[in-house]
């Protein structure tokens, strides 16, 4: 799986990072290279750093959000059939 290493050491690390809650950390395998206030900033400094090698940039939650969508509901629209 893509990023595995890094969703990891994410979750290895989250009590450390809690700290810095909201914030965005850039991840590369098992090493916290930094946390930034924006996500741009963040992804900017891991292509800087890491060119086109797999690097994790992801928001800091003490309590993850579980989002869940699918395709196999029809919208309602207003329109009859």
């Amino acid at each position: 799986m893509a990023l595995e290493k890094e969703l990891e050491t994410y979750k290895n690390k989250l009590p450390e990072l809690k700290k810095d809650e909201g914030k965005f950390v850039l991840i590369k395998g098992a090493d916290i290279i930094d946390t930034f206030t924006s996500y741009e900033d963040a992804i900017k400094e891991g292509y800087k750093q890491f060119k086109l090698e797999p690097f994790l940039v992801k928001q800091i939650h003490s309590i993850e959000r579980v989002q869940f969508i699918t395709r196999f509901i029809t919208p309602k629209c207003g329109v009859s059939r």
